[in-house]
């Protein structure tokens, strides 16, 4: 141990010692922080399970590798990181001592190829990352950059930490071996040791790369520690507790029913709650969660959700990795003040901080944050036009590398916008008050709901006070029951139940409305009303039946996702199947037979709340195939599947900025070049058809292109007859069943995007 390795090896323990202050300190003050939000007693468990999510998402990387040319380079930087960790230990003895390495395996073939492979691996990893961050530069693609907005420095600076780390690793090795200090196998070390034979023989070389090696992560340390919102390195730590106490204790992402109105840790009951004491959704950055307190932590901005969210690629102000990192931001700028017991009432009153000078000692900047508005066009931290241009497809929560809850975030602060505030837009007042008076959001009379029947020639069964044979409840839904081209799923699906032979029912005149536009609206006084009131309804249907033959069959994916995943919360338990996923059974079963194939090119449109929400992609695209028409993907399908603008309540809300999301989503259903748009939603079906006609007027689309549900293909290859044979002409057999082929193998009119290949 020479002068020179004692005097690295001190200045590197020294600056160790500064560095690992800063960062345990950093950790305090975060759990602190975090622990600023409200209880949340759901995360708690069960263990194993939620282990065996958190292993499997980081491990396999599962959630990473949805973008597959990001996975395995982030795969292998983050193992790096892990196991590498090691290595990096192990400079605080090579600066003082060449020969170090760790006793018992550091001189090991074993280890000396593992830290082969991860010195190599970050540094490919980390130059891999940064040059995937060039190529998606804002400033060459815009709003196409799912970077826009993120913050660049932070980013390239943790990236360089890497690579430095990664040829730190490589680098001792290689001057340990042109040092005669280790003479590994080529298998071991098949970088390093061809680069230490023409590296000059110095243990002062190892010694300084060590202390490289090692300074390295002291900087990182010490500038992450004092700056907390950089999620982009803290996700290394937090997006382990992130994945462990996401809201779904199975492992699925936060989608389908809505987090519950929250207060003090428990859902709140509307007949106990207390305005002065309750917490009524989010109007405050305190009212969170912790849980989206560490939400908002754990962002790295990677703009995954961006890249997907149907509102920033039309030109709409909302970008959910934006509202993300706004808030966090919010968060920590204002959490000295909160720290100190600082506290607003609804009026803006303190009623936390009390004497003379109660600010005493507080950071001006935090108080100025205290006084900001969460949601304001005045300086508010979420601009309501971001606020209100939420669709709640949950694209963003889909993608979500490391499980934010975005829409569950965004529920929150529309229910205190609506509940308290009264602050909502205009087009909304009409529809809540149809609700609350008529029970549907057109505000249509209940006698009504049966007029899409009048001109069947079959009856169709309205429950009269007992189910008798009937095996399903056909629950219409207010669009299946107004609107006049939901009715026309309304009576293919019941002409289809009929031919098949399935015993149902109806509820007529004592159906009301889900209550799913006044939940993501934010209303959810006005949900939990008309959702206890159905339920109530249903159970009295289902009084005589168990609880797992209690079936109900629905055409709207919104009242479908409202009735199998929220009416539980409220005592509802029913088994309830989108009618797409009934009539395929049926058509397996051979109760219903199509006998002709149908001469249409179609596309179908994958509804957010059937396939996102509730992974049903598969039965609506066979009954396609079952119809015997030519199926063309769309390149966004599956879980990448562009939204049609009508869900968050937004079906009732002029759309003002931007490009019209249902005409994005007609522009690329055209390219296939359809003779039919399908879909599996009342509420798309509109969306998409006011897309088509707008495209029609403009000269854009043929007027031959017509926008269907998949009941209505399906019951015109069932009822339609095979076409004559004319006499002399060769017989042509039928077209066989379509087969079950995935739609990313089969030849389709729109060639798929790489990464979904």
């Amino acid at each position: 141990m020479g002068a020179l390795q004692i005097t690295l090896g001190v200045i590197g323990v020294a600056i160790s010692i500064v560095a690992w202050i800063m960062f345990v300190a950093g950790v305090w003050r975060m759990v602190r922080i975090i622990r600023l939000g409200q209880p949340d007693s759901t995360r708690n468990g069960p263990f194993w399970p939620r282990f065996g999510t958190l292993i499997k998402e980081f491990a396999a990387h599962t959630r990473m590798n949805k973008f597959r040319h990001v996975g395995p380079w982030h795969w292998l930087v983050m193992w790096g990181f892990l196991i590498g960790s090691l290595s990096w230990f192990e400079a605080y003895g090579e600066t003082f001592d060449p020969h170090f390495h760790w006793p018992g395996f550091g001189a090991s073939s074993v280890w000396l190829f593992i830290t082969e492979l991860l010195g190599l691996g970050t540094v490919v990893g980390g130059i891999a990352l940064a040059i995937i961050r060039q190529a998606n530069h804002p400033r060459r693609a815009d709003r196409q950059s799912r970077f826009a907005g993120s913050n660049f420095a932070r980013a390239y600076f943790v990236e360089a930490v890497v690579v430095i780390e990664g040829l730190g690793i490589l680098g001792v090795k290689a001057f340990k071996i042109s040092s005669g200090i280790e003479d590994p196998g080529l298998w071991t070390s098949f970088v390093t040791k061809p680069l230490g034979e023409i590296l000059p023989a110095s243990t002062a070389a190892v010694t300084i790369t060590a202390l490289v090696k090692l300074l390295s992560g002291m900087v990182w340390l010490y500038v992450v520690g004092r700056t907390l919102t950089m999620g982009v390195a803290w996700h290394r730590f937090s997006a382990f507790f992130n994945i462990y106490f996401k809201r779904e204790d199975d492992g699925g992402v936060a989608l389908g029913a809505l987090k519950p109105m929250m207060s003090g840790g428990k859902p709140l009951d509307f007949e106990e709650a207390d305005p002065e004491k309750d917490v009524f959704g989010a109007g405050q950055i305190e009212d969170f969660s912790w849980k989206g307190w560490l939400d908002f932590t754990t962002c790295t901005e990677c703009g995954r959700c961006q890249s997907q969210c149907p509102a920033w690629n039309t030109g709409k102000p909302l970008s959910p990795k934006l509202v993300i990192t706004q808030l966090r931001d919010h968060a920590y700028a204002k959490a000295p003040y909160l720290l100190a017991g600082g506290k607003k009432d609804v009026t803006g009153e303190e009623v936390g901080l009390t004497g003379d000078n109660p600010y005493a000692g507080i950071d001006v900047l935090a108080l100025a944050e205290a006084d900001r508005a969460l949601v304001g066009d005045d300086g508010g931290v979420i601009d309501p036009d971001v606020l209100w241009s939420c669709t709640t497809c949950g694209a963003c929560v889909e993608q979500c590398p490391v499980d934010i809850e975005h829409v569950d975030h965004i529920v929150d602060m529309r229910r205190y916008q609506v509940m308290i505030e009264s602050n909502f837009p205009s087009e909304l007042n009409g529809m809540f008050k149809n609700l609350e008076n008529k029970g549907n959001p057109w505000g249509q009379n209940a006698k009504d709901r049966m007029a899409w029947a009048d001109d069947l020639d079959f009856e169709v069964p309205v429950f009269e006070g007992e189910l008798g044979d009937a095996e399903y409840l056909f629950w219409v839904g207010c669009a299946g029951a107004f609107e006049d081209r939901a009715k026309k799923t309304t009576r293919a699906v019941a002409e289809l139940l009929h031919i098949a032979d399935v015993k149902y029912t109806v509820l007529g005149p004592e159906e009301s409305c889900s209550g799913d536009p006044a939940r993501r609206a934010g209303n959810e006084f006005l949900f939990q009303m008309l959702a206890q009131q159905n339920v109530e309804v249903l159970n009295s249907v289902f009084e005589d039946r168990q609880p797992g033959n209690r079936k109900i069959v629905v055409t709207c994916a919104h009242c479908f996702n409202t009735i199998a995943n929220e009416y539980p919360q409220l005592g509802g338990q029913y088994e309830v199947v989108h009618h797409t996923q009934l009539l395929n059974r049926l058509v397996r079963e051979k109760r219903l037979v199509p006998v002709a194939p149908i001469a249409d090119d179609v596309t179908y449109h994958d509804p957010c709340y059937l396939g996102r929400h509730n992974k049903v992609y598969e039965a609506p695209r066979e009954l396609v195939g079952a119809s015997g028409a030519q199926f063309r993907e769309m390149p966004r399908h599956g879980d990448r599947s562009m939204c049609c603008g009508a869900g968050g309540a937004r079906m009732w809300m002029e759309e003002k900025i931007g490009k019209r999301i249902n005409l994005d989503r007609v522009d690329e259903a055209l390219g296939t070049a359809p003779s039919k748009i399908a879909t599996g939603c009342p509420f798309c079906r509109v969306m998409l058809t006011d897309g088509v006609t707008a495209r029609q007027n403009d000269g854009q689309a043929s007027e031959k292109v017509e926008v269907v549900d998949v009941s209505q293909l399906l019951l015109e290859s069932v009822k339609r007859r095979p076409q004559p044979v004319s006499v002399g002409a060769p017989s042509v057999e039928a077209e066989p069943e379509a087969a079950d082929t995935a739609t990313d193998k089969a030849p389709s009119g729109t060639p798929l995007p790489d990464e979904d290949k």
